[in-house]
């Protein structure tokens, strides 16, 4: 299956890519300095080629940010 490649409304260049039926990953692509992020599936699509460039940007802006990870690994010296 191909991904289906979709433009922000920053100008920022992303790859979906279904994951599984409930979660979608998008995933930035070329001059995109975003992180990835995981999105909920709307449950009407099954497929990311059927949404519009608005539904793929509420999809976006509904996915959390990825968190910094600040905690220091005990595993470390």
């Amino acid at each position: 299956m191909a991904h289906r490649k979709f433009t922000d409304r920053d100008g920022h260049d992303w790859e979906i890519r279904v994951r599984s039926r409930d979660e979608w990953a998008f995933e930035p692509v070329g001059e995109n300095p975003s992180r990835a992020r995981v999105a909920r599936s709307p449950g009407y699509e099954k497929d990311p080629y059927e949404l519009s460039r608005e539904e793929l940007q509420r999809l976006l802006d509904s996915a959390p940010p990825p968190s910094d990870r600040s905690v220091k690994s005990p595993f470390k010296d």
